[in-house]
C-alpha cells in the first residue's frame, strides 16, 4: 500500500512540472504494435489508424479451433495541449468456433467487438523538452550515433480510458457488460541511431470480477528516412485468459501524414495456439498551429514574416548595387 502512494505521489509531482509534447513534422502512429506511444498527435491533429487481421487459433486441451478475421480501429485527436489527446480505439472479430471433442464436429460463428474504450492521454515528462540533447549535433554523425545516457530517462504519459461491453460478448468473461475503468503508464526512450523503446503497463476492466493485468513492451528501429521494423511482446494476465503473445513487423512512411504496416502474431503454448497476420494503415489530418510567440504571431507566421524581410532587404540591397554601377 505505501508503494502504491509512493507511486502516485511521484506522479503528481510530475505533472506539475514545465514540460510539453512534441508536435512531429511526420505522423506519430502506434502501428504496427498495440502498444501506446507517451506522446501524442499534437494540437489540431485527428489521426485515424485502422487495420484488419486474420484470426487462427487451435485449443489442443479443450480440442477447439477458431477461425476468422478481424478488424481494429483508433482515433486520436489532440486538444486544449500539446501533451494531451483524446481517443477512441476498438476491435471487432468475426470468426467460426469448431467443437471437435465430439464423434461430429460442431460449429458455432461468432461475432462482436472485442473492446471499444473511450479515452485520454496526458504527457507528464518529457526528458528533452528545451535541451540541447533534442536537437542533432550538425558537425558530428558519430556524435548522432552514440549512446547517451540521458537517452535512458523516458518520456511518461498517463491514460485513463473507459470501455464499454455488451450483454453476452462472447469475446468477454462471463457477467461484463456496460462500462468499466482502464488505466495506463506508458514511458518511450528515443535513443541515438533510431532506436525507440516503448513500454505499457495497464489495468483493465477495473472493477469487474476478471479485471486483467497487461504489460506490452516494443522496440522499433528506423533504418531509413521510411522503413521501420520492430518487435513486441504483450503479457495478458487475468482469471478468464492469460497468455504472453509476440509481434514482429515493420511500416513504411509513404507521405509525411500517411504510413502502411504489417505484422504477424503468434504465441508459444497451445491452450490455445495463435498465429495471426496483420495489415493497416495510418493517416492524419494536421491542422496543427504553433503557439504564439511574443509579438502575436505563429512561429510559422513569424517565419514566413522574416522571409518577407529578407527579400525585401536584399531588393533593397540590388537597388543600391545598381546606382553605384552607373
Amino acid at each position: 500500500m505505501k508503494l502504491l502512494k509512493s507511486f502516485f505521489t511521484l506522479l503528481i509531482l510530475l505533472s506539475f512540472s514545465s514540460i510539453y509534447a512534441q508536435y512531429t513534422e511526420v505522423i506519430n502512429s502506434n502501428r504496427p504494435g498495440v502498444s501506446k506511444s507517451a506522446f501524442s498527435v499534437g494540437t489540431g491533429v485527428v489521426q485515424f489508424e485502422a487495420g484488419a487481421f486474420t484470426v487462427k487459433e487451435e485449443h489442443v486441451p479443450l480440442q477447439y479451433d477458431v477461425s476468422g478475421f478481424g478488424l481494429d480501429f483508433g482515433i486520436r485527436y489532440g486538444v486544449l495541449f500539446d501533451q494531451l489527446e483524446f481517443s477512441l480505439e476498438g476491435v471487432y472479430q468475426n470468426d467460426n468456433i469448431t467443437f471437435n471433442n465430439a464423434a461430429i464436429p460442431v460449429e458455432d460463428k461468432r461475432s462482436n467487438f472485442r473492446n471499444v474504450t473511450l479515452g485520454a492521454k496526458y504527457l507528464i515528462y518529457d526528458p528533452y523538452k528545451n535541451t540541447e540533447d533534442a536537437k542533432p549535433n550538425l558537425y558530428s554523425y558519430h556524435a548522432n550515433r552514440t549512446f547517451q545516457w540521458k537517452s535512458l530517462i523516458p518520456a511518461v504519459a498517463v491514460y485513463a480510458g473507459a470501455n464499454f461491453d455488451t450483454k453476452n460478448n462472447p469475446y468477454t468473461a462471463p457477467g461484463i457488460e456496460g462500462f468499466s475503468p482502464k488505466v495506463m503508464v506508458a514511458t518511450q526512450n528515443n535513443f541515438n541511431g533510431g532506436w525507440v523503446f516503448v513500454t505499457n503497463f495497464i489495468l483493465d476492466r477495473i472493477g469487474t470480477d476478471y479485471s486483467d493485468f497487461q504489460y506490452i513492451l516494443t522496440l522499433t528501429h528506423s533504418f531509413t528516412p521510411q522503413w521501420v521494423v520492430f518487435g513486441e511482446t504483450q503479457g495478458i494476465s487475468s482469471d478468464f485468459y492469460a497468455d504472453n503473445l509476440l509481434r514482429f513487423g515493420g511500416a513504411y512512411l509513404w507521405t509525411r501524414d500517411f504510413q502502411l504496416d504489417a505484422n504477424i502474431a503468434f504465441n508459444t503454448k497451445d491452450t490455445p495456439t495463435v498465429f495471426n497476420i496483420a495489415f493497416g494503415a495510418s493517416y492524419r489530418l494536421d491542422f496543427h498551429r504553433d503557439k504564439k510567440i511574443d509579438n502575436g504571431n505563429s512561429a510559422e507566421e513569424e517565419g514566413e514574416r522574416k522571409k518577407r524581410k529578407s527579400k525585401k532587404k536584399k531588393k533593397k540591397t540590388d537597388v543600391f548595387d545598381d546606382s553605384d554601377s552607373l
